[in-house]
């Protein structure tokens, strides 16, 4: 959701809001945000405390939809993400494309780095890296989709 908001933004004022976007969101608790209906985004509209974007706050309760749909399916959002890994970036970014909205290429690179399932948040000569392969993250459980990563 953070990711959403901060399109066309700088992250130090999306960070500056984190909180508030948590309250204002229900703990990002992902069936609630689902259940959302107008009286939610008319409340959110009027919070000054985040961003009061139309188009971003639908795509927070679209995707909160989607996810909760996906759970249903796939017996977790994890699941389906582990359903469609390895693939490169540009496979990741169309799939997110076709599920949820406001997700574009750099949305979906910043959500799939992060959450280790791609590499590119450390370089191999990184002191960090090292830990982090420790950890098995998903993009190194099979073979690297690097191709398509690009440079960070």
């Amino acid at each position: 959701m953070l990711e959403i908001n901060q399109a066309g933004l700088s992250w130090t004022t999306i960070l500056r809001k984190a909180e508030a976007f948590e309250r204002a969101f229900d703990g990002f608790d992902v069936a609630r945000v689902a259940a959302y209906g107008d009286a939610d985004v008319a409340r959110l509209l009027g919070d000054a405390s985040i961003v009061r974007n139309r188009a971003k706050v639908a795509a927070a309760i679209h995707n909160a939809q989607r996810i909760t749909e996906l759970q249903a399916e796939h017996g977790s959002f994890r699941a389906w993400l582990e359903h469609h890994q390895p693939q490169p970036l540009e496979a990741w970014v169309r799939l997110f494309k076709r599920t949820f909205r406001f997700t574009g290429g750099e949305i979906t690179r910043e959500f799939l780095v992060s959450t280790g399932w791609l590499p590119g948040a450390h370089d191999a000569d990184c002191e960090a890296y090292a830990r982090v392969l420790a950890l098995t993250p998903p993009w190194a459980r099979g073979p690297t989709p690097t191709e398509g990563t690009g440079p960070r």
